[in-house]
């Protein structure tokens, strides 16, 4: 609770309006993004951990750590088919559960307050969004649970009205071609309607198209493509998958999930 406390009387200064970022992001929040996308999940963690009560960087430290935190669990628990059992077994699982759903919480707080007084802030309704999928897809996907119900329509729908405000938020766009393509991929068809429906075809489509996107920040960059080699790798699309990993390689030499990729083809 102090730690939220802290976090809303930090973000007094946050002035958004529009599409508009944090003047100048500061090298701490630059170097923890930039060690998420060389996989160092633990460390992009602990660097995103103090960013969350510096004001206006405060949103995209809490969904940085939360998918940092993600990524730590999902790594843990591996491709175990019985995922409550893995769980159980998983000692250090637990304790970066209840991280995740600290910091969850207290950015969808922090988000929710801004909010009360920007309502159409396009970043903010973004952060919400992707704080209710970050939780959607942990509880789903990484531990099987069928639970996150309200959240995922709260993050489709936030999703949906950052593209009617900014059609061209690059990352909406890969957030909501996830959406799309795990719906239509992942859900029983006749469980599908239940969620608003997805289309893999489209998502594939929206996701080539937003990693050709000329983008200044070279981050968001990196998701769009990260997200396209992802679902190419899922489509069996190996040469075109290859292609994108072997040009994110170059940036993050680090990444083990791209080494291991590349080390299989040709």
């Amino acid at each position: 609770m102090r730690s939220v406390i802290c976090c809303l009387l930090a973000v007094a200064g946050y002035v958004l309006s529009g599409v508009q970022t944090p003047v100048r992001e500061s090298a701490e929040l630059a170097a923890a993004r930039h060690l998420f996308y060389s996989a160092r999940y633990t460390d992009a963690a602990k660097a995103a951990e103090p960013l969350t009560l510096q004001g206006g960087e405060a949103l995209a430290a809490f969904e940085l750590r939360t998918s940092a935190l993600h990524f730590q669990v999902k790594r843990l628990l591996g491709d175990a088919p019985n995922k409550a059992k893995a769980l159980k077994t998983c000692a250090d699982c637990q304790p970066l559960l209840d991280a995740f759903i600290k910091d969850v919480n207290a950015g969808k707080l922090l988000a929710r307050s801004i909010l009360k007084t920007k309502p159409q802030s396009e970043e903010v309704t973004f952060y919400l969004g992707k704080l209710d999928l970050n939780y959607v897809w942990m509880q789903l996907s990484t531990l099987g649970k069928r639970t996150g119900w309200s959240e995922y329509w709260n993050a489709r729908r936030s999703m949906d009205a950052v593209l009617k405000i900014n059609p061209k938020n690059i990352r909406a766009r890969v957030a909501r071609a996830w959406i799309e393509y795990i719906v239509d991929t992942r859900v029983p068809w006749g469980l599908q309607w239940t969620l608003g429906g997805g289309d893999r075809k489209k998502a594939l489509k929206g996701i080539s198209e937003a990693a050709v996107e000329p983008i200044a920040d070279v981050y968001v960059k990196a998701e769009a493509e990260f997200a396209l080699w992802e679902m190419l790798v899922r489509e069996k699309r190996t040469a075109e998958a290859t292609v994108i990993a072997k040009r994110l390689y170059v940036q993050f030499p680090e990444n083990q999930d791209l080494q291991k990729f590349l080390s299989k083809t040709p």
